[in-house]
Parts: structure tokens; C-alpha cells; sequence
């Protein structure tokens, strides 16, 4: 039996997922990494079968990896290169950072949404890159993709850190609301209190 979860909590970590789904279409390693070292930390609770990502083993592979790629971006042929490799492993990255991320959700429903939401983003959103790029080759000989890779790399260190302080902005918001409303109950009260 599933436990009851609120629902917005589904909404949280969904978005979680989706985020960094979608940034490892900028980059596959990046979001891998702050994943792991959010379940690493405890920051957030991966999906049962996913607590490998949280380890010292992931996540010093990870930060390997994440250093190669995003110095591979900046040599020329090996960037075009990375695109043919990480086309289909941004897909595999979004598919596991989106199934990992919903850990209150029947296993069968979470890897459907996993592949379908989260790899299918990010293989749109590695695929749109890659189109770029290849447009960018032709059009300046490959002197813009440097430019290309700095923004790549600029919109998926952004995005991973933005869509990992969702929570937080998430339960500042929530915080707000409730000042907000007991602000204005207790100017509703006064207000009884002063016509009475």
C-alpha cells in the first residue's frame, strides 16, 4: 500500500526531475553530479534503487566525468564529437534523473514518467543543441561554438542550481502565505473589535 503523500509534494519533486532532466540536455554530467551530491548530502531522498547515485562512487565518477565534458566542449571535432556520444545518453541521464527523483510513486508509474517526461526532454533539449551547434559550425567554421559551449555550460550549471533551490523557494513561498494570512486575520479581528 502507498503511503499518503501531499500533493504537492508530487509537484515538487516532479518539477525536481523535470529540471534536471532538462538541464542534462545542455549537459549530461552536470545535473548527474548535483544529484548526487543532494542524495549524497541528504539535501533530497532518491527513489528506492537509486541511493547508487548518492554514493562516494557516483559521485567521484560523476565530478570526472562532468570536468571531461565540459572541457571536451572547448576542443575543436571533440565537441561534435561529444554531441554524437551524449545525444543518447542525455536521453539515459533525463530517463534516471526523473525516475530517481519521484520517490513516492508506484515503481512502474515513475519509470513510465522517467522515460517519457524526463528522457524525452532531455533528448529535445540535447538534440536542439546539437542542431545548434552544427548550425553554428557551419556558419562560423566552429569559432562561435566556444561561445556556444560557455552558454551550454552557463544554462546547465544555472538551471541544476535554480531547480535545486526549488524546495527551498517552494516552502519560502508557503512561509509568505501563511504571514500573509494571519497579517490580515489579525487586521480583520481588530478591525471586529474597533467597530464593536
Amino acid at each position: 500500500m502507498m503511503e499518503q503523500v501531499p500533493a504537492i509534494q508530487f509537484l515538487v519533486a516532479g518539477a525536481l526531475g523535470l529540471g534536471l532532466a532538462a538541464c542534462s540536455g545542455f549537459r549530461v554530467f552536470v545535473p548527474l553530479l548535483a544529484a548526487s551530491l543532494a542524495y549524497h548530502t541528504g539535501y533530497l531522498v532518491p527513489a528506492g534503487g537509486f541511493a547508487w547515485l548518492g554514493s562516494w562512487a557516483a559521485l567521484i565518477t560523476l565530478a570526472t566525468a562532468t570536468v571531461v565534458e565540459i572541457a571536451g566542449y572547448y576542443i575543436p571535432l571533440v565537441d561534435h564529437l561529444l554531441d554524437t556520444l551524449t545525444t543518447p545518453a542525455s536521453f539515459v541521464a533525463g530517463t534516471i534523473l526523473m525516475t530517481s527523483a519521484l520517490p513516492h510513486l508506484d515503481p512502474t508509474l515513475r519509470w513510465t514518467l522517467g522515460v517519457l517526461v524526463g528522457g524525452g526532454t532531455a533528448g529535445l533539449v540535447q538534440t536542439g543543441t546539437a542542431l545548434l551547434r552544427g548550425a553554428s559550425t557551419a556558419a562560423t567554421a566552429g569559432l562561435a561554438n566556444p561561445v556556444l559551449a560557455t552558454a551550454e555550460n552557463t544554462l546547465a550549471v544555472g538551471g541544476v542550481a535554480l531547480t535545486l533551490l526549488l524546495p527551498l523557494v517552494a516552502a519560502g513561498l508557503a512561509l509568505l502565505l501563511v504571514v500573509v494570512i494571519l497579517s490580515r486575520l489579525r487586521r480583520w479581528r481588530a478591525r471586529r473589535r474597533n467597530a464593536a
